[in-house]
């Protein structure tokens, strides 16, 4: 299949300059895919990356990840175009992929132990110089690179939602949530509102889910979320105790990345509780450790990319069993990428992609 020397990327030199440019289609090298990108989603993480944020760029003391200039995202899927020698897998040009968004680099302790997703040089595609993501009309799956077909009766509103609701089938497992367990779910944005349907298929006592944004909270009832308060307007933590007889909820799924999150669950979680610790905050956030010890002995797990989840998403998507009506609210051509990056920023939306 023919395809340009030449292609439209947006271009991160730096925080806050990141321009689109014309730049060569990468040349292939052993066991390379070239994709041609259908659509790529934004993140979160590519939100605060625009920024000056120190997760990805380093102070506040801690080293930056981010390694410029890098083409952004990595929540895509494409259209296999090129294959080189020692491609595994059988894969076939003319192939419709998804990517997991990390590419694991099979040497570290961590890769050698099975932990793939946890590889130290933790190289996702988006935001270094060798690992080029999906914010361009072509983007290559490198060797190591770990991938799946995707349907192609899937619609693209659908198809592109696959690595973040692969992320949040992954923090659902870390919850360990069974049949008597009432859960409350923090944050009903793309991530969260992906959490309900494994949640629902765990078949919990109770559903809880929190969000200031009225609007999702309405996609989380049709979601099927039991209850749903915004606790801008309502006392949440209040609330919880009174549908728990006062002892508080088994499970809480910490999806919002706004520090003060973290002390809502805190008060809100019983004895013995399981916290997941899934976004990536907007800042830092201060709690009285005393409580997650002494008080309540709270058992506390992180929640790390969606290691072993693609499949699943996959067939969760397509058979319905995951509900995706209405994510996607938002769809820019890529030469619109500074409107798209403005709602995603802003919050107005829900999951804003861009289409090359």
């Amino acid at each position: 299949m023919n395809y340009p020397e030449t292609m439209r990327a947006l271009v991160a030199h730096g925080p806050g300059e990141y321009a689109l440019e014309t730049v060569p289609v990468p040349k292939l090298r052993y066991g390379e895919m070239l994709v041609r990108v259908e659509a790529c989603g934004i993140c979160a993480g590519d939100v605060k990356a625009s920024h000056r944020s120190a997760r990805f760029w380093g102070g506040d003391g801690m080293p930056g990840y981010c390694e410029p200039p890098f083409i952004p995202g990595h929540e895509f899927i494409g259209e296999v175009v090129a294959m080189a020698d020692g491609v595994e897998g059988d894969f076939r040009v003319g192939d419709r992929v998804v990517s997991e968004q990390i590419v694991p680099c099979g040497q570290c302790r961590y890769c050698k132990a099975g932990k793939y997703w946890l590889c130290d040089p933790h190289d996702v595609y988006g935001f270094k110089n060798h690992l080029p993501g999906g914010m361009a009309e072509y983007a290559v799956l490198p060797r190591r690179s770990i991938n799946y077909r995707v349907p192609r009766e899937l619609p693209v509103e659908q198809a592109v939602l696959i690595e973040p609701y692969a992320c949040s089938l992954h923090g659902v497992e870390q919850g360990r949530i069974q049949v008597d367990d009432v859960v409350v779910l923090a944050g009903a944005g793309t991530l969260g509102l992906g959490m309900i349907g494994p949640i629902r298929q765990r078949n919990p006592k109770k559903l809880i889910v929190l969000d200031m944004n009225d609007h999702r909270l309405e996609m989380a009832r049709a979601f099927g979320a039991d209850i749903a308060l915004n606790p801008g307007k309502v006392n949440a933590v209040q609330r919880v105790l009174e549908e728990t007889g006062g002892y508080g909820c088994d499970v809480y799924l910490e999806v919002t990345g706004h520090p003060s999150s973290v002390g809502q669950g805190l008060e809100m979680i019983c004895k013995g509780g399981r916290f997941v610790e899934f976004s990536v905050m907007s800042g830092t956030s201060t709690v009285d450790w005393s409580i997650i010890g002494d008080a309540k002995e709270i058992v506390i797990y992180g929640s790390q990319l969606s290691p072993y989840c693609y499949s699943r998403t996959i067939e969760g998507i397509a058979g319905g069993k995951l509900p995706t009506k209405g994510v996607v609210s938002h769809v820019f051509p890529l030469d619109q990428w500074r409107e798209a990056f403005a709602i995603a920023d802003a919050g107005t939306g829900i999951k804003v992609i861009l289409k090359p």
